[in-house]
């Protein structure tokens, strides 16, 4: 049994801060010193309050030109470091401040940040960044945890005329606004998006978990990455699936890795570079891996939301058909489920119905519920419902010890499936099932997922 957690949820909580971060208050101090120095203000030292910075407006072009300079400097040096700044926090070690940026212009009207496991969706309003007066500087600070990790878009609006008064037709325009968010333009860091196809910046806090970069060294053995077409007869329709094998060609009875979303890991985020510096480095033995797409979003939440017919393909038509080429293992011991999302509890349900075939499970951020070992009511969610309580019935009915090694991850700030990911935990190491809980600082993001991926797969089918 391994439990790996943060210090609280609580802990974790992100505070957005109701004065300007350090690096802020800075900038708005010199700005404040140019225009005194060139409006000949003398006397004492000026004010370096932010709102001081509103005498900006003054018409004094040796102002204009002296504020410009600063402002000027202060993009640069934010260009050269990177954003979202990040700042020490005096007497809280555990915690930075974490200050977003967008430089604006005239018709900027507001600025919204979109963040996984920071924004609240209910409460656009709340991740409205605030203009620095005077200037083209628009900011927002959050204090989070010094471990945290996340994937940010971000979208000004620059539409006629102020925001509307009214706050229904205020969350409208939000909501329109939040879809042509982008990634952060001054963050080098990014991810692939998948639907819509769009990228999302990527920050961590130098204490987060390492994750994998996206190129692995010069001169790393290199596996091969090919795309098949599947009858998938119990699916109804042919399948893509994508294949990963080591470098220098498959060995004998090569460890296999089923993973959900292949056109994800494979065709977005070249799952394939962190394989090969993993089986380089000796974290990995040399393995294979079988990808199916999961096609689009509506076929994806059919076929996850009634698994039997996609747990057969994958262990009755995806597994044989790939041992039919390639050599590889059929101990399930040596074979791994993974998937994030529904995915992931549709690979908890693959190990539970048929561990004969899947021996290790990764399961991150599934989408448990309240209902996961009981009732079941109607509503919206009703199919994650259902599907939870037939994962229930399968523990509940099974053998009084689970042949399976699982390892769940859920981010602290996925509150409505936190505490029922540390239920289920209970559960399986109650049922003597080799389990692992890990909880990591962060959302239901695909940033998060990358580093529990590759160190989950060293944990299960390590050396």
């Amino acid at each position: 049994m391994t439990v790996t957690t943060g210090v609280s949820a609580a802990d974790a909580e992100p505070r957005r801060l109701a004065d300007p971060a350090p690096c802020v208050r800075r900038v708005a101090a010199r700005v404040a010193a140019r225009v005194a120095e060139a409006d000949d203000a003398g006397g004492s030292p000026p004010d370096a309050s932010v709102a001081s910075v509103a005498s900006v407006a003054s018409d004094a072009p040796d102002a204009a030109r002296a504020v410009a300079v600063v402002i000027e400097e202060f993009w640069a040096d934010a260009a050269r470091r990177g954003t979202p700044l990040v700042e020490p926090v005096d007497g809280e070690p555990g915690h930075r401040d974490v200050t977003f940026l967008w430089r604006g212009h005239r018709a900027t009207r507001q600025v919204l940040l979109l963040a996984e496991g920071i924004t609240d969706r209910a409460d656009l309003a709340a991740s409205l960044l605030d203009p620095l007066p005077g200037t083209d500087i628009w900011h927002l600070t959050y204090r989070l945890r010094a471990d945290h990790r996340g994937s940010y878009r971000m979208a000004a609006d620059i539409s006629p005329g102020e925001p509307p008064a009214s706050a229904e037709l205020r969350l409208q325009r939000l909501l329109s606004l939040s879809a042509h968010a982008a990634p952060d333009p001054l963050n080098p860091l990014r991810m692939q998006g998948r639907w819509p196809d769009r990228a999302a910046s990527v920050y961590e806090l130098p204490p987060a978990p390492a994750r994998p970069g996206a190129e692995p060294p010069a001169g790393t053995p290199r596996g091969r990455v090919e795309r098949h077409r599947l009858p998938a007869g119990v699916l109804g329709a042919e399948r893509e699936v994508w294949t990963y094998l080591p470098p220098g060609g498959p060995a004998a009875e090569l460890p296999v890795l089923v993973m959900c979303d292949g056109d994800m890991w494979f065709g977005r985020l070249a799952l394939q570079d962190r394989l090969d510096a993993l089986i380089a480095a000796g974290a990995l033995p040399p393995l294979a891996v079988l990808a199916p797409d999961a096609v689009d979003r509506a076929t994806r939440r059919r076929e996850m939301g009634e698994p039997d017919a996609l747990v057969r393909f994958l262990a009755d038509e995806l597994l044989p058909w790939a041992a039919g080429r390639w050599p590889l293992t059929t101990d399930p011991a040596r074979t791994l489920v993974a998937g994030q999302g529904l995915g992931g509890l549709v690979c908890l349900y693959a190990g539970f119905l048929r561990p004969e075939r899947f021996g290790n499970v990764l399961a991150q951020s599934a989408p448990l519920t309240g209902t996961v070992y009981g009732d079941v009511s109607a509503g919206p969610a009703v199919d994650l419902l259902r599907l939870g309580s037939r994962l229930g019935s399968r523990l509940g009915a099974g053998a009084s010890r689970l042949p399976v090694a699982v390892r769940l991850d859920v981010g602290l700030r996925e509150a409505e499936i936190l505490d029922h990911h540390r239920e289920l935990y209970e559960m399986l190491h109650s049922r003597g099932c080799r389990v692992t809980l890990n909880e990591y600082n962060g959302g239901h993001d695909c940033a998060c997922w990358e580093a529990g991926l590759t160190e989950g797969l060293a944990g299960l089918l390590g050396h």
